[in-house]
């Protein structure tokens, strides 16, 4: 036996000794071993190796789990299911015809209006992922591993969508001050949590070989145009960027626009491409790597 292992095995010992002796070291908070006092790892001059654990701690996952390429998908939290957004209509249309002049069912009316149309890119996420991780599956291959922030709305249908396959996913969690769960999509063994948004991103990043963003809000943005700029600056080998919903992204931000004001380059356009569908999004993924069958979804996929 080593001697970290002895050291390791009689540590318990030796503390639960000196607890029970009553000596008066025993609750001094410097008499705790480094690694087991949270009060110390948890102090702000140990920032940097929180980072480092939380990096190490999914890489070594992700990389046991043989995970060496991913697509990541990003996209609003908020998005509802299909089903469970027409479901919410019929109630709010319900609901008005016993109250026609109630200005709250009014507003909750064009809400439930709203989601059902947003639903399109929950069902559009779920089966990209699907077709993706069934080809992935039929080829007896792990490549292209669907990756997620691990939330609820696009996340989670893009989750389902590779569950649904039979295949592997991962989910990137993080701490919120409104506390964020785990979809139920996500492959157990590939359910990470995370503190710091910058090693999350890093995560995402890291094994990417494309990315692929639906409708959302501020998380998505942040997501998004970090891995623009990323490329842009040439910190990052260019990769397909696909942003799927065309009247969304052209009324969000007119690039065109951001040319004609010298803000950007006329090249700056050809990072990413803007479609309305999974398989146009397939479509820019496959012509991007030269035309690899994986990513042609099959008759049975329409």
């Amino acid at each position: 036996m080593s001697d970290d292992k002895k050291s390791d095995n009689a540590t318990p010992d030796t503390c639960a000794a000196a607890e029970e002796a009553g000596h008066p070291c025993a609750d001094s908070p410097v008499y705790r071993l480094a690694f087991e006092d949270p009060d110390y790892l948890h102090a702000p001059f140990l920032r940097g190796t929180r980072l480092l654990l939380e990096y190490n701690k999914p890489e070594r996952a992700l990389r046991e789990a043989g995970i060496d390429n991913t697509i990541v998908v990003f996209g609003s939290a908020r998005t509802l299911p299909m089903d469970v957004a027409r479901e919410n209509l019929e109630k709010a249309r319900a609901a008005l015809e016993n109250a026609p002049d109630d200005q709250a069912l009014k507003r909750a009316l064009w809400i439930a209006e709203r989601d059902v149309k947003m639903a399109r890119w929950y069902e559009e996420a779920r089966r990209f992922a699907r077709i993706v991780s069934s080809h992935a599956e039929q080829a007896g291959r792990d490549d292209f591993v669907i990756v997620t922030g691990g939330g609820p709305g696009i996340m989670e249908a893009a989750n389902r969508g590779a569950h649904e396959a039979g295949g592997r996913s991962v989910g990137l969690n993080i701490t919120l001050p409104h506390e964020q769960f785990p979809n139920r999509y996500i492959t157990p063994e590939l359910c990470f949590r995370f503190h710091y948004f910058a090693i999350r991103k890093m995560h995402f990043l890291m094994r990417a070989k494309a990315l692929v963003a639906f409708p959302g809000g501020f998380g998505t943005m942040d997501e998004l145009f970090e891995v623009l700029t990323l490329v842009q600056t040439e910190k990052m080998k260019p990769i397909p960027i696909v942003l799927i919903g065309e009247e969304f992204w052209n009324r969000f931000v007119d690039f065109d626009w951001l040319v004609e004001m010298g803000t950007i380059s006329p090249e700056d356009l050809n990072l990413f491409s803007i479609v309305d569908s999974a398989d146009a999004a397939l479509a820019v993924i496959h012509d991007f790597y030269g035309g690899s069958p994986m990513y042609l979804p099959d008759d049975d996929d329409a």
